[in-house]
């Protein structure tokens, strides 16, 4: 059976596109693979450290809610941006047009705030310039975004290191950690109990990583998770003052003090190869002797 094919909309909702020739690349593979591809002009410009004003950028949002010809809509990059338009953002509106959105780093923000606004599903997964558009895109990135996006449900596997034995299901949430923390106490975090949550971060050092985890759960949204899923954290460097402190250091802590299932090995994060993830699905997770079975299901568009 023939692969499915996208009426695609690429568009710039928070940082500038820092190598235009990327988002070259990434409309000419993916018209090559047959899908039909809408630039928004936010892709080409900028303004300060972003791709263009607030006002600008909360209107490339709604252009991708309401142009008939996309269905899938693509951010180019993450960066910063996201926060300072999500109070002005129609959830209701963005929901009721059923495209399907994805993204990843900064991104986090807006599927955060569709899933506690609206109940919205969200994919975390490749970006139009580093993904899409990399000189060599990774085919495990593609296979598995194409092949969750054309399923009505769909089974990944990978390897997960902490408990030997687990298996859990329930909503499965998450995205950039900072961007999480940063959510804590505001109506743009939603409230999930019985969830698997996961998490990815680049450039933040172990102890701050720890810091935000610790947030997590000191305001209890740790306590409500089945398990924690651990992506790439990556592009930080340990000092002198670390002494032995590391990421695994860090890691064997967060096991003895969270008091939940805590894995880590995700392929997710600012890495070459990532699994896309249905924000707001359901997932099934079952791990033997290290190994998992991630089943997502419940990510369907609207009828």
């Amino acid at each position: 059976m023939a692969a499915r094919t996208y009426g695609i909309g690429l568009y710039a909702p928070a940082g500038f596109v820092t190598e235009p020739a990327a988002i070259a690349r990434a409309v000419t593979r993916l018209e090559a693979a047959g899908h039909r591809v809408v630039t928004d002009p936010t892709v080409a410009t900028r303004w300060q450290r972003f791709s263009a004003t607030d006002d600008e950028r909360l209107a490339a949002v709604m252009r991708m809610a309401e142009d008939p010809r996309i269905e899938l809509a693509i951010a180019v990059r993450g960066g910063y941006g996201w926060s300072r338009i999500l109070e002005r953002l129609d959830f209701a509106a963005i929901a009721g047009a059923n495209k399907r959105w994805l993204g990843h780093s900064d991104f986090t923000a807006f599927q955060l705030g569709a899933l506690a606004a609206a109940r919205m599903v969200t994919f975390a997964g490749p970006l139009a310039a580093y993904d899409f558009g990399a000189e060599t895109p990774s085919p495990f990135t593609l296979e598995h975004c194409w092949g969750l996006l054309g399923s009505a449900q769909y089974t990944a596997e990978c390897a997960l290191a902490g408990p030997a034995e687990f298996a859990a299901e329930g909503t499965l949430w998450g995205g950039n950690l900072s961007l999480l923390a940063h959510l804590v106490g505001t109506p743009y975090l939603p409230r999930v109990d019985g969830g698997i949550l996961f998490v990815e971060d680049v450039g933040e050092h172990p102890y701050r990583i720890e810091r935000m985890l610790y947030q997590l759960h000191h305001a209890g949204i740790l306590g409500r998770q089945r398990a924690l899923l651990l992506g790439v954290f990556n592009g930080f460097e340990l000092g002198p003052n670390d002494n032995g402190y590391d990421l695994e250091a860090m890691v064997e802590h967060a096991r003895s003090t969270f008091g939940i299932p805590v894995f880590t090995g995700l392929p997710f994060g600012h890495c070459r190869d990532k699994l896309t993830l249905p924000v707001g699905g359901h997932c099934s997770l079952l791990v033997r002797d290290g190994t998992a079975g991630l089943a997502f299901s419940g990510y369907g568009l609207a009828a």
